[in-house]
C-alpha cells in the first residue's frame, strides 16, 4: 500500500511543469482515490469537491446533495507514462456513467458522473470518448456523465484523504470499495506502479 508522501512523489522521468491534472467525478472519491493511485504515470491523486456554488464546502455540505458539488479527485500524472485517454478507460471501467447522480446505493449529485476538463484537447478527448462508447453499446443504457470546464477545486478533509489505504477494514471499503479495486487490478494489471 502507497503511503501519502510517495503517492505526491513525481517520478524520476517527471517535471512538475511536464505534468498534467484531469478532475474527475465518478460516485464515492474513497474509490476513485482508491484506484487511481495506483497508475504507472499517476504521480498523485486528491480527493475533493468541485462544480458547486457554496463557498468554502465541507463533507457535511456536499452530502446534503444541495450545493451542487460533486466529490471528484484531482488527478496529477505524467503524460510521458500514461496518456489522458487511458484515465479515462479506467475511469469508464470503475464506475456506472449510465445512472444519473448515483452510484450503486450512494444517491445524491455528489455522485454524478463528472469530467471536468482542463483544457480543448481534454473536452475533446472525453467527448469521443463517450460517443465511441456510446456508438459500441458499451453499456446497457447511454453514458450521462457531464463534460464541464475545469472549476475551483477545494480538496476534502483531511479524514478523506487516502482513505482506503488508511481504512481498508471499514465497512463501505469492504463492501464498496474494494470489489471495484479487485475487478480493476484484474482488468489493469499491466498498468500497475
Amino acid at each position: 500500500m502507497m503511503n501519502a508522501a510517495a503517492s505526491a512523489m513525481p517520478t524520476a522521468t517527471s517535471t512538475d511543469s511536464a505534468l498534467e491534472t484531469a478532475t474527475l467525478g465518478g460516485g464515492c472519491f474513497w474509490c476513485l482515490e482508491a484506484i487511481f493511485s495506483r497508475l504507472r504515470g499517476v504521480v498523485s491523486v486528491e480527493s475533493g469537491y468541485s462544480g458547486g456554488h457554496v463557498a468554502d464546502p465541507d463533507y457535511a455540505t456536499v452530502c446534503t446533495g444541495d450545493s451542487g458539488y460533486a466529490e471528484v479527485v484531482r488527478i496529477r500524472f505524467d503524460p510521458e507514462l500514461i496518456r489522458y485517454g487511458d484515465l479515462l478507460e479506467v475511469f469508464f471501467a470503475i464506475h456506472d456513467p449510465t445512472t444519473p447522480d448515483r452510484q450503486g446505493h450512494d444517491v445524491g449529485s455528489q455522485y454524478r458522473s463528472v469530467i471536468h476538463t482542463h483544457g480543448a484537447a481534454q473536452e475533446r478527448s472525453a467527448r469521443e470518448a463517450i460517443a465511441a462508447l456510446d456508438a459500441a453499446q458499451s453499456f446497457p443504457a447511454p453514458i450521462v456523465t457531464q463534460v464541464q470546464p475545469a472549476e475551483r477545486f477545494y480538496p476534502a478533509e483531511e479524514e478523506h484523504r487516502n482513505y482506503y489505504a488508511n481504512h481498508p477494514h471499514q465497512g463501505y471499503c469492504l463492501t464498496v470499495v474494494a470489489p471495484k479495486l479487485v475487478k480493476f487490478l484484474r482488468q489493469f494489471a499491466e498498468r500497475l506502479k
